[in-house]
């Protein structure tokens, strides 16, 4: 073997013997990369799991209070079949209550403007209902209990009922926060939407509309 052969395979060898730190060192550094993308998608994917979902009235309404536009104005109301709260497995269709005049109002228990408006609402709706119209209250996702306990707290009688567990009632009417109350009118239209704490006179002046006397 000449020295030429002998020095072209110590060459060789010692960049055989450079790329292996080399190759080691970029491995590390793909596996770093790896490894704190994957993380990142992790805590992405964590946050989206604990974050509200958008369009549903998982926050109080405080940075807008009344009458608001809606896609729904002047559109028949979604229609919808939910159980009645406490109603021992009673659900109600709301295209049973098509002739009459209907308030939904999305609620939930732990909603503080919800409480403000609870006593009003029930003093209000006490007072129309004599001229026909239907209060119907929709509790968001929540544990039964926790809504009885508002109802019973608040001395409330108008019937509610539980929205899906993915509030997909809410969601279907463009809710994004409680609470919120849509009009509706004989013919089964959305005429108005109200968002915040409603009370006696803001009812009133959308009733009147409606030539409720």
């Amino acid at each position: 073997m000449d020295t030429n052969t002998i020095t072209s395979e110590k060459i060789e060898i010692q960049q055989n013997g450079d790329r292996k730190p080399r190759s080691r060192k970029r491995s590390i550094i793909t596996f770093v990369v790896v490894s704190l993308l994957n993380v990142g998608l992790l805590i992405l994917l964590w946050t989206q799991l604990i974050t509200p979902r958008s369009g549903l009235p998982q926050t109080d309404s405080s940075s807008t209070v009344g009458f608001v536009s809606s896609p729904l104005l002047g559109k028949p109301a979604p229609d919808f079949t939910l159980p009645v709260l406490n109603g021992n497995g009673t659900k109600l269709h709301l295209a049973s209550l098509k002739g009459k005049i209907v308030m939904v109002n999305f609620w939930a228990s732990w909603c503080g403007p919800c409480q403000q408006e609870a006593s009003a609402l029930q003093q209000t709706w006490a007072k129309w209902q004599s001229k026909g119209v239907i209060l119907l209250g929709v509790d968001g996702a929540e544990s039964e209990s926790d809504a009885l306990n508002f109802v019973h707290q608040h001395s409330i009688t108008y019937q509610s009922v539980r929205d899906t567990i993915d509030g997909g009632t809410a969601i279907g009417y463009g809710a994004t926060a409680n609470p919120e109350t849509f009009f509706i009118n004989r013919d089964g239209v959305v005429v108005a939407r109200w968002i915040g704490p409603i009370n006696e006179q803001n009812v009133q002046a959308e009733l009147t509309k409606l030539h409720v006397a």
